[in-house]
């Protein structure tokens, strides 16, 4: 019986040992996201982040078997926490840029997006003059870049430091108009109460917009990250998850 025992002890600390090896070797990483972007990235009402590019960093993580934890980050912080290694990875729709390609690494895109003004139904707008009229985007973005090469000195420009606070300031009337990526302004005339009242003004454009997962210069991340991607969108996952938030691809 002792013999035993000792044999059996002997399997159960081998298997454990094998279980704890295991672990160790599962990757762990930290992704940020903003938790201020529906229906791609917001805080749900148990104070978790959700959205879009939440699934699609748990749907990455799962086929890279990796031990995942999502956390938010204001907006402005994003790069300068990965830089500091706050964490590990940025997935909060991000567009890969030329500037941000100088301080940080992209994988490929995991959807593509674009440019729109919106206002109120009953206002109409020469979208090529809007000397006068006080437009509005969240800082850093490209809508706020945009405005800033192309409307400066033209129209009176404000800058927020998250979407929302646009929207709270064009109901408040104090916006005349905003400029926002179109996937995200599309949700909130969807889902806001005050939706009915908007419209887009205008089609959309730069619309090659590609929106990226951003790592460390030089993160080995970045290919483990692109593996997964591709099969996420070979085997449905990625679909699944498309169809969960738009009722036409956004890739």
């Amino acid at each position: 019986m002792k013999l035993k025992t000792l044999a059996v002890s002997s399997l159960l600390l081998a298997g454990a040992a094998m279980t704890s090896v295991s672990v160790q070797a599962a990757d762990k990483v930290k992704i940020a996201t903003e938790g201020a972007w529906a229906p791609f990235n917001f805080i749900d009402e148990a104070g978790k982040p959700q959205g879009f590019d939440v699934d699609i960093a748990w749907a990455l993580c799962e086929k890279m078997k990796a031990e995942c934890e999502v956390v938010t980050q204001d907006w402005d912080g994003l790069i300068p926490g990965l830089k500091v290694r706050k964490f590990d990875a940025i997935i909060a729709s991000m567009s890969i840029t030329e500037e941000r390609l100088q301080v940080v690494d992209f994988t490929d895109k995991y959807y593509s997006g674009g440019l729109r003004f919106l206002a109120k139904k009953d206002q109409s707008f020469d979208l090529s003059n809007l000397e006068g009229k006080v437009i509005g985007a969240q800082r850093a973005t490209l809508g706020a870049q945009f405005l800033e090469d192309n409307f400066t000195g033209k129209a009176d420009l404000k800058f927020y430091d998250n979407q929302d606070n646009v929207y709270l300031d064009l109901l408040a009337d104090r916006l005349d108009i905003v400029l926002s990526d179109e996937l995200p302004t599309y949700n909130w005339l969807k889902s806001s109460a005050d939706g009915d009242k908007f419209e887009f003004k205008g089609d959309a454009f730069q619309k090659n917009d590609e929106i990226g997962i951003a790592v460390r210069k030089g993160d080995k991340l970045k290919a483990k990250f692109n593996k997964a991607l591709e099969e996420i969108l070979a085997d449905g996952t990625y679909a699944e998850i498309n169809a969960k938030y738009f009722p036409f691809s956004i890739y």
